[in-house]
């Protein structure tokens, strides 16, 4: 076992700077030398525990918050807008300052690393526990809570919105001991998590001021705008701009409409399987077409559903024929939005070099939360139920806009965006093109870096 771990321990010390280098390999001499395997499961135990009952109190919140503010304000939208609104600004405000508290007090690095963000993070935990699948098994707590936590809540809330509230705030006021004691055995077996940040680290962040801050932002910032993959990278961030999903907004005009908690929770649901299809059928088509053609294909079929149901809001139905075309429309374009984002993925994992990979994620990310923001925004100027249908036709152009940005992506990469009959192409100039249905030779490696990405 030692022998098939030294490559992932190589890798994951190859990652870190090199003032952390030395601190990992103590770390890791620290863990052999005084964790048994029975240790070793015990810990993996009450991580599981413990991530199990954070992640599906979150998702079971996430929504349920929603369909409560839909039960007191019916007729609005305004409230569940506002929440959203301040919840989202107020995490990109207050994360950096609680990222630099954890930094410099007890480094209770599982809890960190158990949410399965920071690839440095994960190497160290391989080094701590010996757990090659930790990230997978955290994936599929994951998708259990994604898939069954809001199908919970909604059920309790068809049968009764006071129970439900009281069921909510009962499990995750319980579920708060249960966290704090299986992370305080954590770090209670695990002696190199007591082990504190580096004084030579500290006296390096010490000396960083606001100006350089500032001018390594707007570094980062020219770094990701001319970098070459901007392009794929700004037109998925693009996509967060929507009112079309199942948030808040889009749960409290369902209700407006009439229909039930328990209906919204089977929808969301179904939603959520669509969603996982894409990580099978994504890999599929780009095992033929390769990332950049089936990232197009993607976008394209996610613009087709929104402007059909753009086009059903606009129209004047009834309630229910509004609410079922509507969601039709939007569980459909799911289908499209992720397998885009795995496409998008790939090709910013491919041309992204390796040094500039977290930046170009951060600034990313950035962008994500604005433009999420900016959604929450356009609700609450149209905030009433009837209104719905402006918001949902600024959603539905920013992903037209993200569109044609990718679309000039892709035509500054192949040359063309229409397949031109061979009959008309007299000089050949696209003898090697490849049609949709034959595979590309080429993009085979594509499909194990995204069966791979995937699984990790």
């Amino acid at each position: 076992m030692a022998s098939s771990s030294q490559p992932d321990n190589e890798a994951a010390e190859h990652l870190l700077n090199e003032e952390e280098r030395p601190q990992l390999q103590r770390l890791r001499t620290e863990e052999d030398t005084q964790l048994s395997d029975t240790q070793h499961r015990h810990v993996r135990k009450l991580l599981f525990v413990s991530h199990f009952l954070s992640t599906w109190n979150s998702r079971v919140f996430e929504f349920g918050s929603f369909l409560f503010l839909a039960a007191l304000y019916p007729q609005s939208l305004l409230p569940a807008s506002i929440y959203a609104l301040a919840r989202s600004a107020s995490a990109a405000a207050l994360s950096p300052a609680l990222g630099t508290y954890i930094d410099r007090v007890d480094r209770l690095k599982l809890v960190r690393i158990s949410i399965g963000k920071d690839v440095p993070h994960q190497g160290q935990v391989s080094a701590l526990i010996r757990v090659s699948m930790l990230n997978s098994q955290m994936r599929r707590i994951d998708l259990f809570c994604k898939l069954f936590g809001p199908l919970a809540v909604a059920l309790l809330d068809g049968y009764s919105t006071k129970v439900a509230v009281i069921v909510t705030g009962s499990s995750t006021t319980a579920s708060v001991l249960l966290e704090y004691f299986t992370i305080a055995r954590v770090y209670n077996v695990v002696p190199a998590l007591r082990e504190h940040q580096s004084p030579a680290l500290k006296r390096r962040r010490s000396r960083d001021n606001v100006a350089t801050r500032v001018r390594d932002y707007v570094n980062k910032t020219r770094t990701y705008f001319r970098h070459p993959a901007f392009l794929p990278s700004f037109s998925l961030a693009l996509l967060h701009l929507t009112v079309l999903s199942f948030s808040g907004q889009m749960i409290t005009y369902l209700v407006a409409l009439g229909l039930s908690s328990s209906m919204i929770g089977i929808l969301r649901a179904a939603s959520a399987i669509f969603e996982l299809s894409a990580t099978w059928l994504g890999p599929k088509i780009m095992s033929h077409i390769g990332a950049i053609r089936a990232g197009i294909w993607f976008l394209n079929w996610e613009i087709s559903c929104l402007a059909v149901a753009c086009a059903i809001l606009w129209w004047d139905l009834g309630p229910y024929t509004t609410a079922a075309g509507l969601v039709s429309a939007v569980i459909a374009s799911r289908l499209g939005l992720w397998g885009f984002d795995l496409s998008a993925q790939m090709i910013v994992q491919e041309e992204v070099e390796e040094r500039n990979r977290g930046t170009f994620s951060s600034q990313e990310f950035a962008l994500q939360n604005i433009f999420e923001m900016l959604a929450f925004a356009s609700t609450i100027v149209f905030s009433k139920p009837s209104e719905f249908r402006f918001p949902a036709t600024i959603s539905a152009g920013a992903v037209a806009l993200a569109g044609v940005l990718y679309a000039g992506f892709v035509r500054s990469r192949r040359g063309h965006l229409v397949h031109i009959c061979r009959c008309l192409d007299r000089h050949e100039m696209r003898k090697n093109h490849h049609h949709w249905w034959q595979t590309r030779p080429e993009a085979e490696p594509l499909v194990e870096d995204a069966d791979r990405s995937i699984h990790e």
